[in-house]
C-alpha cells in the first residue's frame, strides 16, 4: 500500500482507507516495536513502577500517545492501564481525526489528554508524549506556588534533555520547568499547555499542579528516560528543600 500523507492530494476517504490498510499491514507484521504492541507493554510498565502496582499510570488516569508513520496512537480513557490490549487503542491521523477505533462492544473513548498530545507534536515536534501522576511532581508544585520551578546543581539534571538547544543538561546548569494550574476537564488546559511550550522554549516537561506532569521527547525511549529522570530529579530537590541544602 502507498504511504499517503495530509499533503497527497487524493480524497480523505483514499487517505484514512490507505492509513487503514497500512496499519493492519503492519499489525499482521506482530513487530513489537509497533505502537499497538507498545502502547500496552509501556502502560504496564508505568503502572507497575518499583514493582509494585501504585506506580505512574494508577485509578484508569494518565496516558501515553505516539507518533508512527503519520498516525497517532493514542491510550483509551478511564481503564485499567495495565490491562490494556492492542485492539484498544485509538489511531488518528495528523489533523486528529480517528481513523481506526476499538470495537463498539468495548464502549472506549480515546484519552482526555488528546488535545494536549496532540499540542505536543505540533508544537514541538514530538514523536512521544507521556502523561502520569508524578507524586514527586504534585509535592514539588506544593512547596513552589509560581508558575516555574527552578532547579541547579543536581546530578540527576543529567538525563532532561533541554530542547532549545538539543542536548541534555550539564549538572551546573538551570533547568526551568512550567507549571499551570489544574482544570476540571483536561481539554481545558489545553490554552495554558499552549502557552508554558511557547514560553519555556528549553523544556521537555510540563507540570500540572495537584495532578502530575506531561513529558515528551523525539521517540519514546527518550520520553520514558526523561520521565525517570524527572521523578528522580523531583525527588532530590524535595529533600534538599526539606533540609534546607
Amino acid at each position: 500500500v502507498a504511504k499517503l500523507t495530509s499533503s497527497t492530494p487524493f480524497t480523505r476517504s483514499q487517505r484514512v482507507m490507505a492509513n487503514i490498510l497500512q496499519c493492519r499491514q503492519q499489525m499482521e507484521n506482530g513487530s513489537k516495536d509497533h505502537p499497538r504492541h507498545l502502547i500496552p507493554e509501556l502502560c504496564r510498565q508505568l503502572y507497575y513502577t518499583n514493582g509494585f502496582s501504585n506506580g505512574w499510570l494508577t485509578g484508569g488516569r494518565g496516558g501515553i500517545s505516539i507518533k508512527y508513520n503519520d498516525q497517532i496512537f493514542i491510550t483509551p480513557s478511564g481503564v485499567q492501564m495495565e490491562r490494556i490490549q492492542p485492539d484498544d487503542i485509538f489511531i488518528l491521523n495528523l489533523e486528529g481525526e480517528e481513523i481506526i477505533v476499538p470495537s463498539p462492544g468495548k464502549k472506549l473513548i480515546k484519552s482526555q489528554s488528546t488535545t494536549i498530545f496532540m499540542s505536543a507534536f505540533n508544537e514541538r515536534n514530538a514523536e512521544a508524549v507521556i502523561h502520569v501522576l508524578s507524586l514527586g511532581a504534585v509535592q514539588l508544585c506544593l512547596v513552589n506556588p509560581g508558575n516555574e520551578i527552578k532547579i541547579t546543581n543536581s546530578k540527576m539534571m543529567k538525563g532532561i534533555f533541554n530542547e532549545q538547544t538539543r542536548r541534555f543538561y550539564d549538572n551546573n546548569e538551570e533547568i526551568i520547568i512550567p507549571i499551570i494550574d489544574n482544570a476540571k476537564y483536561e481539554k481545558d488546559l489545553v490554552d495554558t499547555f499552549k502557552m508554558a511550550l511557547k514560553n519555556y522554549p528549553s523544556a521537555s516537561a510540563v507540570l500540572v499542579r495537584n495532578h502530575g506532569m506531561y513529558v515528551w521527547s523525539s521517540d519514546w525511549k527518550l520520553a520514558k528516560k526523561q520521565l525517570d529522570g524527572y521523578e528522580n530529579l523531583f525527588q532530590d530537590e524535595i529533600s534538599k528543600r526539606i533540609n534546607n541544602v
